[in-house]
C-alpha cells in the first residue's frame, strides 16, 4: 500500500505492476491527472494505473485508454418505491419470511459484539460458494482490521436470531454520501431457510434511502468475463441492474505500454472463452467441495 495525493493505492503484480485505488469501486476519482503525476514521481514502481468512472456518469469523460467494466446498480429513491415498484414478489416474500421466522434486522455499531458476530459468521464453514472461505479460521483481530476499513463512511447491518448474529452487511459510501457499495454481505448457510440475506438487502435499501444515497451497488454484475447465473438472478430480482462503466488504464512505463498493447493487464481467466471458464469453474467447485467439506454446527 502506498499513499499518493492523499489517496491509498494498492499495487499488485511483480513483472507487471498495476495500481488502483484502495477504494476502487467505492469512490470516484475527481482529479486523475494529479494522481497520475504523483504516481510517476513516487518511489514505488508503477507500470499501469487503473480507475473506474462511477455512476451516474456512464459516458467516457477522459481520453485515457479505456475498456468497459460494470457494476450491479440499484437507483434509490424511497424504500416504499423499491418495495412496491423495483422488485418482484419473490424477494418480498423472502424478506417477510425472515421476519416470520424470528430474524431481527438492525443497524449495528462497530464494537466488540459486532466483531465477534462477524467472526462467528466467517467461521461457519471452510467453503463458501464452491471456493475456500478466505476468512475461515482467522483471528478476531484479523476480522476487526478487515471489517473496520472506512469506518467514517460505512454502515453495518446485522441479522439476528435470538440475539445471535446469523448474517451481516457492510455498506461503504463515497465521500459525498450519494453512492454506496455492498462491501460485504454474508449469512450463515445453516439459516438459509430463514432468508437473512434478503432481509439484509431490504435494510440496506432502507438505510440508503434514509441517508439520501442515490445509488446502491452490489459489487460487479459480472467481474471480468465471469457470469454467475444464480448470483446475477439474486441481484436482478432485488432490483439491481447491470450498468457498464468506463475503466481507464494509464501506462506509466514502457513495460506498462507494452503490456496494454499485448492485453497482459487482464487476468488470464478474463481472456478465456465464457463456456470454457464456466466448465473450469464447475470442476474447481467440485474439487474444493470434496477437499474442504463445510464445517457446519447443526446443533
Amino acid at each position: 500500500m502506498i499513499n499518493v495525493c492523499g489517496k491509498d493505492i494498492r499495487v499488485h503484480g511483480r513483472a507487471l505492476r498495476i495500481a488502483r485505488l484502495d477504494a476502487d469501486k467505492y469512490e470516484s476519482l475527481a482529479n486523475p491527472e494529479a494522481l497520475i503525476e504523483g504516481l510517476r514521481k513516487c518511489d514505488a514502481r508503477v507500470d499501469v494505473f487503473t480507475f473506474m468512472q462511477m455512476v451516474p456518469e456512464t459516458a467516457p469523460k477522459y481520453a485515457y485508454p479505456m475498456e468497459w467494466d460494470n457494476l450491479a446498480i440499484l437507483p434509490v429513491s424511497t424504500f416504499e418505491h423499491w418495495w412496491e415498484k423495483q422488485i418482484r414478489s419473490f424477494p418480498r416474500n423472502r424478506a417477510r419470511q425472515a421476519e416470520k421466522k424470528g430474524v431481527m434486522i438492525r443497524e449495528a455499531r462497530f464494537d466488540d459484539d459486532l466483531v465477534q458476530g462477524i467472526w462467528e459468521v466467517y467461521n461457519e464453514s471452510a467453503v463458501r460458494q464452491g471456493k475456500p472461505n478466505t476468512h475461515y479460521g482467522k483471528s478476531l483481530e484479523y476480522v476487526r482490521e478487515h471489517a473496520g476499513t472506512y469506518l467514517g463512511r460505512s454502515i453495518f447491518i446485522g441479522a439476528y436470531l435470538e440475539s445471535k448474529m446469523i448474517g451481516f452487511a457492510k455498506l461503504t459510501t463515497d465521500e459525498e454520501g450519494t453512492y454506496a457499495n455492498l462491501m460485504h454481505i454474508v449469512a450463515m448457510m445453516r439459516h438459509r431457510d430463514k432468508a437473512p440475506t434478503n432481509a439484509l438487502i431490504a435494510q440496506a435499501v432502507r438505510s440508503s434511502a434514509g441517508r439520501g444515497i442515490r445509488y446502491l451497488a452490489y459489487q460487479s454484475y459480472a467481474p471480468g468475463n465471469k457470469e454467475n447465473e444464480s448470483l446475477n438472478n439474486f441481484k436482478e430480482v432485488n432490483g439491481f441492474e447491470r450498468v457498464d462503466l468506463p475503466r481507464y488504464y494509464i501506462p506509466l512505463t514502457s513495460v506498462g505500454r507494452a503490456a496494454l498493447r499485448l492485453g497482459l493487464h487482464r487476468k488470464f481467466s478474463e481472456r478465456l472463452p465464457q463456456p470454457l471458464l464456466s466448465r473450469l469453474r464447475e470442476l474447481r467447485n467440485s474439487w474444493y467441495n470434496r477437499k474442504l467439506q463445510p464445517v457446519i454446527d447443526r446443533s
